[in-house]
């Protein structure tokens, strides 16, 4: 357990154990961090301690109480356990509390102080800390997310994420790029590998990714404010300012907890058409609300808000045809991602087992501008001199997923789950040309609406079969509506107007089995067969109607056999966790361009990815820590769909051959409860193409970067300085950056160039 509230704590020991603990709010002040194996009384004493008595009043129910005015003799506290290297960290990416190495699956659990210790702040930063993690670099709030090497390509449009985005436990995104919330406040954030189709549902075919958030507590009003001023080479400076506060508002009941940030990334190219300079800067502004109130010692409801607004002046590629950190541009290629979310969320204890209710509604809006000059002759304005396109979208999503879970300890553990979900796509887009600096005029667009409707249920049954076996199985059958309606005007020669609507349904059922054996020394080997699946859709757009093999696109699924092991070695000083997986993928869908620059999605064939990933941590001596990870895979198209194209390359884009990472981490103590905290982090990404046409498609990455720090922690504040970058290398990243002259020019998308950041923070 981690250190927080004592009334937390009691609500996590409650969940592990399946017993009812009542009047965990009389219970006040922290706890220190749990790790361990404990009976239940030893459990109770270390968190109780000094601040509360508890009362086992049977097998099942324990009662806490205030201290009584003349205390009791001070409970004798048990020795504390030998020291391990990796604790046994709490997840709920199964939808109830497990510890993460007794888990038959690959996760990857990164702690708010990890987190901080290696100034990560965002996914783009994550994916130094977890095995089999990579984003495209097209800038904050336009990036995919991609694990285990699964990936469909750089390009968004309207094929459903590969990985699950989650906050807490709502989902956050459908087709869209992800929001790049910032890592502001979290408790842990989850990376879960591999298919997640039995619990989540569609679109997690290579995993889910989890933001989980600080909740509020009711022990004590305290504060945090933290700062940071960047500079970057030969680019504008950046700035960032992060406040939280944590109130209780009615003394055992209620508390509220509130946090809002600011950030502001200077950019780093230039447009030398346009004469500016530092091109590509980013605003970040927003924050979160939440209020917790305890009904009952077993039933919490919390309210809970979220906003973010991001605003990208530019995109961040260069051309080959420009030097350095140069393109030149006809217009401003911005970038709006705004998101919003409201959710409730209900837990308690039920004669049945432990009851999770989550309810949120999701707003999520985009635009992106581009330059489309250098493809007006695929338009018939061969004559035009300026190009601008710009797509809009506004998602409204409301879900709901209610899971009930088993309490009582023994063999049979189960869980069982419903979910529904209804969302609306609003997604306009446009071509306007211009001639002689005269008005520009549309020559292109298309009013389009998606509306989306899913009801699921799933179920999970886990069954300790003695000596060290275990068994799990379960499944999720859903059901997905989609309903298209589409008004394309076409103003050039050769070109079709015309209005479309068409309806689907789709119904599927994603299965899940595994094995597991743990080891009396703790060690745990398991075998594991997941499935992933996403729906199919419609195509609508471009000059003319599209032919009928690409009128709609199919479903798509994935199948992943899995197997790994969780060691611990070296008398505890070295924890490994790998996994050996095999991935048959079929019908896969990827979001195209046409040669005019305007979209559309296909199937492009099946294919299949081996690899091995793997994270270790060591600890050779007192303060020195090495964490590394890394990814080996072979992702290879078996079978090209010919609708699809007559050229393509046998290998999956934007999957590098293999990549890696390791953080080393030197603390030591001084005087007066100071630390000093050194690290120093490298990465190499591996090389890939972004397309599956290899004509157009040059190589891209093979590349190292790395991360300096220097940080001198107090009781209550922190100073740190991090060098990014420091070799400033200025590699061809996974990414692309206008589709309307993308195969015409070489485009580049480098590394920001060296940068130096001083931050501040204290808690109050």
């Amino acid at each position: 357990m981690p250190a927080q509230s004592r009334a937390e704590a009691l609500i996590d020991l409650a969940l592990q154990s399946g017993v009812s603990i009542g009047g965990v709010g009389n219970c006040p002040g922290r706890s220190a961090a749990l790790t361990g194996a404990y009976t239940l009384k030893d459990a109770l004493e270390r968190l109780t301690a000094g601040a509360c008595a508890f009362e086992i009043v049977d097998a099942r129910v324990v009662r806490i109480s205030p201290l009584r005015r003349t205390p009791p003799p001070s409970p004798r506290l048990p020795p504390p356990p030998p020291p391990s290297i990796v604790s046994e960290v709490l997840v709920t990416a199964t939808k109830r509390v497990e510890d993460a190495n007794r888990l038959p699956a690959s996760i990857s659990v990164i702690g708010a102080d990890q987190l901080e210790t290696a100034g990560v702040k965002d996914a783009a930063g994550l994916m130094r800390l977890a095995a089999g993690m990579t984003t495209t670099n097209l800038g904050p709030g336009r990036d995919k997310i991609m694990l285990r090497g699964i990936s469909d390509g750089a390009f968004t449009g309207r094929t459903r994420s590969t990985v699950g985005i989650f906050l807490d436990n709502a989902p956050i995104t459908y087709n869209a790029p992800d929001p790049d919330l910032r890592l502001a406040d979290v408790t842990t954030v989850e990376v879960v590998r591999g298919p997640q189709g039995a619990l989540y549902g569609a679109g997690s075919i290579s995993g889910v990714y989890r933001i989980i958030t600080r909740k509020p507590e009711l022990d004590a009003f305290h504060a945090k404010l933290g700062v940071l001023t960047g500079w970057t080479k030969s680019g504008s400076a950046s700035t960032s300012l992060e406040a939280m506060v944590n109130a209780p508002l009615i003394e055992g009941r209620l508390a509220a907890r509130l946090v809002a940030y600011h950030d502001l990334e200077g950019g780093y190219l230039d447009d030398v058409n346009l004469r500016l300079s530092n091109v590509d800067r980013t605003i970040r502004d927003g924050g979160r609300l939440a209020v917790k109130a305890w009904l009952t010692p077993d039933w919490t409801v919390t309210l809970s808000g979220a906003v973010q607004q991001l605003d990208s002046n530019d995109t961040q590629y260069v051309t080959a045809s420009n030097a350095g950190l140069q393109r030149a541009n006809r217009v401003r290629e911005n970038h709006k991602n705004d998101f919003a979310q409201v959710g409730l969320a209900i837990e308690g204890a039920t004669p049945f087992g432990q009851l999770q209710s989550s309810t949120a509604y999701i707003r999520h809006a985009f635009v992106s501008q581009y330059d489309a000059s250098a493809a007006l002759s695929r338009f018939g304005a061969s004559a035009a001199d300026l190009g601008v396109y710009q797509e809009r979208a506004k998602i409204d999503m409301v879900v709901q997923d209610a899971v009930l879970t088993s309490t009582a300890a023994g063999r049979y553990r189960w869980l069982a789950g419903v979910y529904g979900a209804v969302s609306n796509e609003d997604s306009p887009s446009e071509l306007r040309v211009g001639v002689n600096a005269l008005a520009p005029r549309a020559v292109y667009s298309e009013i389009r609406s998606d509306r989306l409707s899913e009801v699921a249920a799933y179920g999970e049954v886990s069954i300790d079969l003695g000596s060290g076996w275990g068994l799990a199985f379960g499944g999720r059958g859903s059901r997905i509506s989609r309903r298209t309606s589409s008004d394309v005007t076409v103003n050039v020669a050769g070109g079709q107007s015309r209005a479309m609507i068409r309806k689907a349904d789709f119904s599927n059922w994603s299965p899940k089995l595994s094995l597991q054996y743990v080891f009396p020394n703790g060690a745990m080997v398991y075998g594991l067969a997941t499935e992933g699946y996403r729906a199919g859709g419609f195509n609508s757009g471009g000059l003319v109607a599209p032919n009928p093999a690409r009128r709609a696109y199919r479903p798509d699924r994935l199948r992943n056999y899995e197997l790994g092991a969780k060691l611990n070695l070296l008398d505890q000083r070295l924890d490994v966790r790998a996994a050996a997986f095999y991935d048959l993928w079929d019908d896969i869908q990827s979001d195209q361009y046409f040669p005019s620059g305007l979209p559309y999605t296909a199937n492009v064939g099946d294919g299949r990815n081996v690899g091995l990933e793997v994270e270790a941590t060591w600890r050779p001596a007192p303060g020195w820590a090495l964490q590394s990870n890394a990814l080996f895979d072979d992702p290879k198209i078996t079978r090209a769909d010919p609708r699809f194209a007559s050229r393509i390359q046998n290998q999956l884009p934007g999957v590098p051959d293999m990549s890696f990472s390791a953080l080393l981490t030197y603390e030591r103590p001084l005087r007066d409860g100071l630390t000093l905290l050194f690290t120093g982090q490298t990465t190499y990404v591996g090389r890939s193409r972004l397309t599956f046409d290899p004509a157009l498609s040059p190589v891209m990455g093979g590349y190292f970067t790395g991360r300096l720090s220097a940080q001198l922690k107090g009781p209550v504040w922190r100073l740190a300085a991090f060098l990014d970058n420091p070799a400033n290398t200025q590699a061809d990243t996974f990414a692309y950056g206008n589709p309307f002259s993308f195969g015409q020019v070489r485009q580049v998308t480098p590394q920001r160039p060296r940068t130096l950041s001083l931050v501040a923070s204290r808690t109050f």
